[in-house]
């Protein structure tokens, strides 16, 4: 079996298993992850924060939202994540692969202005790695050389953080990693 392949097994594995959990043990958990994140340093000190919508049951950010920062969604343009403004009362369109986003309208964020990125995975390492859904969108993300300096915390439910996973060449390390029951610090 090649690295892709194991990924993709992987992958199906987590989504399954986190698409199992019942409403309450998602809604608490994502609930609980966000706490974490509100004790959080580096949150704390952040002005502008990108999130993302969630899908699939992943972690669901949106209590984070009400909090005093500026906000900032992606919309998926091509193969590239384009950075809008965010706030509550901005409309929202169902965007490729039916995940919510800011209008295309919406004031575009660039690098200079963001503290903080909330990556979305389907599971993280101890040593910082995620399995995202396969796309590269956020790994692309990550090493361009404009956004590779804002600090990057991993979302995940605690089932989904693992010793090691697989990783490529141009996989880049994460920050941090927040689950439901901590946050671990990455040293790179």
């Amino acid at each position: 079996m090649n690295l892709k392949e194991t990924k993709k097994q992987l992958r199906q594995k987590l989504i399954q298993e986190r698409e199992k959990l019942s409403k309450l043990d998602y809604i608490n958990n994502s609930k609980k992850i966000c706490k974490n994140l509100q004790k959080y340093p580096l949150f704390k000190q952040s002005k502008t924060i990108l999130a993302y919508f969630s899908i699939r049951q992943e972690p669901d950010l949106t209590s984070l939202v009400s909090i005093n920062h500026n906000w900032g969604f992606p919309r998926c343009v091509k193969k590239s994540l384009i950075w809008h403004s965010w706030r509550p009362k901005d409309p929202l369109i169902p965007g490729k692969y039916g995940i919510l986003e800011p209008s295309a309208n919406a004031p575009i964020l660039t690098p200079e202005t963001v503290d903080l990125i909330l990556v979305p995975a389907v599971a993280c390492d101890y040593n910082g790695y995620r399995l995202g859904y396969g796309g590269g969108y956020y790994d692309r993300l990550i090493n361009s050389p404009q956004w590779s300096s804002i600090p990057t915390v991993g979302i995940i439910f605690e089932f989904a953080l693992f010793p090691q996973l697989p990783c490529e060449p141009w996989d880049q390390q994460l920050q941090a990693i927040c689950t439901e029951n901590k946050i671990i610090s990455i040293s790179t």
